[in-house]
């Protein structure tokens, strides 16, 4: 079996961890943020936030070419801390949170699908990242 590449992506987000980590889980505010580009929107979410519990959002292009459902289940729920969820490919991904300076430091690291370039999926998972940092700064 070939081995899994890993990509990291990081961003810190002028606001406290208990903000950051509501306005990440919660559906209202998944929809407001959850995308890479702005000719993309996530127009459902749906997540139960612990162990064996499960998320769906559903990301189209706001035209409505194209769309899919990003779900998968979760593995590891530590308050203020870290989630981890395995992808309904099998692919892993875990996010951790982590407070310094006032500041919040998300660092969420997955497995790379075989279908796209590396560094192109960084930057889409970068962008999203980048956006919830805007949505999260913006309700301050």
């Amino acid at each position: 079996m070939e081995r899994q590449t890993k990509i990291k992506v990081e961003a810190a987000v002028n606001a406290p961890v208990e903000k950051v980590w509501q306005q990440w889980n919660a559906p209202a505010d998944i929809m407001q943020w959850n995308a890479a580009d702005p000719s993309w929107h996530c127009p459902s979410s749906q997540n139960d936030l612990r162990v064996n519990g499960t998320f769906k959002n559903r990301m189209e292009a706001k035209d409505g070419s194209f769309g899919f459902d990003f779900e998968g289940t979760y593995d590891k729920v530590e308050l203020h801390q870290e989630i981890a969820y395995t992808m309904s490919d099998g692919r892993t991904v875990s996010t951790v949170f982590s407070e310094r300076d006032g500041k919040t430091i998300m660092s969420t690291t997955f497995d790379a699908e075989q279908m796209n370039d590396p560094e192109f999926q960084k930057q889409g998972w970068q962008a999203i990242l980048n956006n919830f940092v805007k949505h999260v700064e913006s309700t301050n």
